[in-house]
């Protein structure tokens, strides 16, 4: 069924741009003309993010983090193993998806820490990613608040996973 989705959607466009007497392949360039110039200005943004996230784990901080975090992380019930995918989760997803290969390899992927890691991956989000894309076009830069407040949410969907993971 899935496989037909694609090209009902795409009948169903071609259709309904009739229907409108709109040209959709120049609807769809004119569409893509003007995402060009939000990329352009997103992009030092983004660059920033990565070569942070990169600097975050190279320095060792994160390594430093995770050994101070830990008992506190425990006290709430996230296991020690998961604090440095916890920790690097708002920064990238693509180190937290292979902090979360790591977990699977060491401690199988049917273990309590693997069923952990797997709900706080899906339930938690790249919070300074997510700031840079939303915020790049925005004149108002008062980031702070905003960031805050998802980091604080997406550690409490950490919390909240263990523990539902712990009771089922």
């Amino acid at each position: 069924m899935s496989s037909y989705i694609i090209p009902f959607l795409f009948l169903t466009i071609l259709m309904y741009s009739a229907i409108k007497k709109v040209k959709p392949y120049d609807a769809f360039t004119e569409g893509a003309k003007s995402a060009l110039p939000f990329a352009a200005n997103i992009f030092p943004y983004l660059v920033s993010i990565f070569v942070l996230t990169e600097l975050f784990e190279a320095s060792g901080i994160s390594d430093f983090l995770t050994q101070i975090l830990s008992p506190v992380f425990g006290f709430l019930g996230i296991p020690k193993e998961l604090c440095k995918l916890v920790m690097i989760k708002p920064f990238s997803g693509s180190g937290s998806l292979a902090m979360l290969s790591e977990i699977f390899s060491e401690y199988g992927a049917d273990s309590y820490l693997a069923r952990c890691a797997c709900v706080i991956y899906g339930s938690s989000e790249t919070v300074f990613y997510i700031a840079a894309v939303y915020f790049a076009n925005v004149k108002n830069k008062k980031l702070l608040l905003p960031i805050i407040i998802s980091l604080f949410a997406s550690f409490c969907s950490c919390v909240f996973a263990c523990f539902i993971c712990k009771i089922m």
